[in-house]
């Protein structure tokens, strides 16, 4: 796996964090049951994952500073 920077990790948690805010708005809005929504919601459940994992490499960098 590729090494990312503190800076990189930061703005790609950014972005994922914007994407996943204007996901849960769309989702609201589409009728449960339609593959529409499905997508959605899986495209949630996915950004949710790797907000969580970039956290824990961001941890990791702060770990190596001290």
């Amino acid at each position: 796996m590729e090494n990312y920077t503190k800076d990189e990790l930061q703005e790609a948690e950014r972005a994922i964090l914007s994407t996943m805010y204007k996901c849960e708005k769309v989702v609201e809005k589409l009728e449960p049951g339609k593959s529409q929504h499905t997508l959605t919601v899986r495209r949630i459940k996915a950004l949710r994952i790797s907000s969580e994992l970039i956290a824990r490499e961001l941890e990791k960098c702060d770990e190596r500073v001290l």
